[in-house]
């Protein structure tokens, strides 16, 4: 049977990682992590099996998001080189061409 986390924890849980995380982003990182730590928290509690398989997948995925990223900067770099030389619009258009294979 299939567990079913009440509305109040779910509403904690997403309130408190979305917040942490643009609190983050805002520049304040101590509250930020805080705020996260405690949606983290009751979602581990929730689902302790779940979040231990991901906790321990965490490095796999980190390492893939850390090769997505990388992808993502280099076409952001070829997309600027274009934009400087030939303007932005051509520039999406030979980024679109080159990427979209």
């Amino acid at each position: 049977m299939e567990k079913v986390m009440p509305k109040w924890r779910k509403a904690l849980v997403i309130g408190s990682l979305s917040a942490g995380a643009l609190i983050f982003i805002k520049g304040h990182r101590p509250a930020g992590i805080v705020l996260a730590t405690v949606g983290l928290a009751v979602l581990a509690a929730e689902y302790p099996d779940e979040f231990e398989s991901a906790w321990a997948q965490a490095p796999e995925h980190i390492y893939r998001g850390t090769q997505i990223f990388s992808a993502l900067s280099r076409i952001a770099e070829r997309f600027a080189e274009e934009a400087s030389r030939r303007g932005a619009l051509e520039a999406v258009r030979e980024i679109s061409s080159e990427y979209a294979r």
